[in-house]
């Protein structure tokens, strides 16, 4: 298919690189204008589901989990009371 699109193209050598420059431009072009357009909508790059699954069979998600007990000094290395909590000596 190439080769009889080079031999249709006019004007020698200066013209088959040219004309197949511009075909491929209007390729391109119809590919980016055309195409990609209408096939965007059926395509799922843009289907994106964010779900809050609990990890509870049953649970629909739709509530926030709360955890039972509240975290000790231990589980945070910060002062949780101020906002520039002087830093803590590596151990």
């Amino acid at each position: 298919m190439y080769a009889w699109i080079w031999r249709k193209l006019p004007f020698g050598l200066a013209g088959k690189l040219i004309g197949s420059l511009l075909l491929a431009a209007a390729t391109v072009a119809l590919l980016w204008f055309v195409v990609f357009p209408w096939a965007e909508p059926l395509l799922p790059f843009d289907d994106v589901q964010v779900t809050q699954d609990s990890g509870v069979p049953g649970d629909d998600g739709g509530g926030l989990t709360v955890p039972s007990v509240g975290p000790t000094e231990e589980d945070i290395p910060y002062s949780t009371e101020t906002n520039n909590a002087p830093p803590t000596p590596n151990r």
